[in-house]
């Protein structure tokens, strides 16, 4: 927990960044946001606002810092600086608003606090997570932002993948946490620390001269997320004996290799068309393709039902087969294959 001694901020930004210059960050997230920034330069206006996620943790602390050190000469310091208060933690919680709102005093940023008016005792990790993306995602509209920076860094993949292993995601699963993320209302998101571990960035905080907020919830053992977090990671690196956590980096930059490259198949077969699937173009695509066909057009029909993953496997099945079917999606309707499309039919 921070001390009562006054910090210099922007003074540790300075330091921070001599070691851990935007040049080690992941060029990825790092290229995409600077050809947004010289993209709005050309078309002669003002740069769009960067939005930056800031919990006042040690990760997004030093996202924040590296940004503000590295901005003059590169993508200024236009930021919009966002937390969120979830209110689980009564005072402690409203003691991180408080640490943030500092924080961006000294360094000359707006900060917007959001707090979580429907929270309540046991709220799970998927509730606050969403809470706090619409926050994100209501202020960034309001500021002008179309860029968001989270601090995702490679501790995080470690623990993301395990936890999506368990419960059987495949390779667009699995290549979460990406540096660049596309939303469907037209932002990014962005993060850059993905290519640092977790003691990388604590190390060179400290060197620094920063403190930051730690999160007491985080050593609990009521998430799935911290279970594996200080559980099952530890053990896994040990019983590999080698960089466990950086091989599951590379992993996951591999398998977004793989799930762009099939959809980037699936697109150019494009075999949804008004509301239907052509099942004669995925004919002879393999069953992966086949697969993200049919959940683009589950995306496209939006059809109200509770189909479990054996009744997705299911049909599936039939459209790889092509045959006629009409397959019930509950109350609000049947996926009816006909005459070697796929559509959709309220009851």
């Amino acid at each position: 927990m921070p001390s009562r001694k006054r910090i210099d901020w922007p003074a540790v930004a300075t330091a921070l960044a001599a070691q851990i210059s935007h040049t080690k960050l992941h060029p990825t997230a790092m290229l995409r946001a600077l050809a947004e920034h010289r993209r709005a330069q050309r078309r002669g206006g003002r740069p769009s606002r960067w939005a930056v996620a800031f919990s006042g943790g040690a990760d997004s602390l030093a996202l924040l810092l590296i940004l503000w050190a590295e901005g003059p000469g590169r993508w200024g310091r236009d930021f919009v600086v966002l937390h969120y208060n979830h209110r689980l933690r009564g005072r402690t919680s409203a003691a991180d608003a408080r640490f943030c709102g500092g924080i961006c005093r000294s360094l000359g940023l707006r900060c917007v606090l959001g707090t979580w008016r429907a929270a309540h005792k046991g709220a799970s990790e998927a509730e606050a997570r969403t809470a706090r993306h619409a926050f994100f995602a209501r202020e960034m509209k309001r500021y002008g932002c179309r860029l968001l920076w989270l601090a995702h860094q490679q501790d995080d993949i470690a623990e993301t993948m395990l936890m999506r292993l368990a419960r059987g995601s495949g390779t667009a699963g699995l290549a979460a946490p990406r540096p660049v993320q596309a939303t469907g209302d037209g932002r990014l998101h962005l993060r850059p620390l993905l290519t640092l571990k977790k003691s990388q960035i604590v190390s060179a905080l400290g060197k620094a001269g920063a403190e930051w907020r730690e999160d007491a919830s985080n050593v609990g053992q009521d998430f799935f997320r911290n279970r594996v977090r200080l559980r099952v990671v530890p053990a896994w690196h040990k019983a590999a004996a080698r960089d466990a956590i950086g091989g599951a980096a590379l992993a996951r930059a591999l398998l977004e290799e793989d799930d762009t490259a099939l959809e980037a198949w699936l697109d150019r077969l494009a075999p949804l068309k008004r509301g239907m699937l052509d099942l004669h173009v995925l004919a002879d695509a393999p069953r992966a393709v086949a697969r993200r066909a049919l959940h683009r057009w589950f995306l496209a029909v939006r059809p109200q039902t509770d189909l479990s993953r054996q009744g997705f496997e299911l049909l599936l099945e039939a459209v790889i087969r092509g045959t006629a079917t009409r397959f019930s999606l509950g109350r609000s309707g049947f996926a009816v294959i006909r005459n070697g499309k796929l559509a959709f039919r309220k009851v």
